[in-house]
């Protein structure tokens, strides 16, 4: 059974700092981390501001807690993504629970706004990432990469930056990213074009393969991208 937002494993806060921190996350994602008031959180919550300060110190401390979370819930439910098929999508688990646009809106806002905290949640989501490719790797279902890791990192980023800019998605295609338990016919003007991508690729043979064996030169030995931009006289020399 997949648990609810407030509810992820290994989680022992009790019920009042379980509460506060729940209220953090929504109000958090509504309005950003500069935004919202330790007395908003208090009142979102039913409970006094003495109590937040007591369960975690200050609204920074409140954050981390928020942060800290966020993480482990995708970690808690990344065994489950992977068992079921494979795949690269890192917020699929998420979106796969009770109540879980509070935790991909906190996710929107702490990656629009940055810093260490939105770096922590996005290396977590690359070595999710790149479970997923090794086991699709595994199964016959996606090629090898000389470059794993950073293949991984590339789909997370664009995965993130289609959530980011989810508004947008949902405006030009129809497709709600935050929506709880997304029905896949819902995501269809969004997955095909993906899928198109994925399976046929978009360029034609041969056409980056002066660009892809440059790229594959090791450093010491590539050659300068711009000496073939250089103009050539009649008799060989440059002009």
């Amino acid at each position: 059974m997949v648990r609810a937002a407030g509810e992820g494993t290994g989680d022992r806060e009790g019920g009042g700092a379980r509460k506060i921190r729940d209220a953090a996350l929504l109000l958090f994602g509504e309005r950003g981390f500069g935004g919202t008031t330790l007395k908003s959180i208090a009142a979102e919550a039913g409970v006094s501001q003495a109590l937040i300060v007591h369960h975690y110190g200050s609204k920074d401390g409140l954050r981390t807690a928020c942060d800290e979370h966020v993480v482990q819930t995708i970690r808690a439910h990344k065994q489950d993504t992977i068992s079921e098929a494979p795949q690269f999508d890192p917020l699929a688990g998420l979106r796969r629970m009770e109540n879980s646009r509070p935790l991909l809106r906190y996710l929107v806002r702490s990656l629009a706004e940055g810093g260490s905290h939105a770096s922590s949640l996005i290396d977590g989501m690359v070595s999710d990432a790149e479970a997923y490719m090794e086991q699709g790797e595994r199964a016959g279902l996606i090629k090898p990469s000389t470059t794993p890791r950073d293949r991984a990192v590339l789909l997370v980023i664009w995965s993130l930056g289609a959530l980011t800019l989810h508004e947008q998605v949902h405006r030009l295609l129809g497709a709600d990213l935050l929506a709880h338990d997304v029905e896949v016919a819902s995501l269809k003007r969004y997955l095909r074009p993906a899928v198109e991508l994925y399976r046929q690729g978009l360029v034609e043979e041969g056409a980056f393969d002066g660009l892809a064996e440059f790229l594959a030169e090791p450093e010491a030995e590539r050659r300068d991208p711009q000496r073939d931009l250089k103009v050539t006289g009649k008799d060989g020399e440059s002009g």
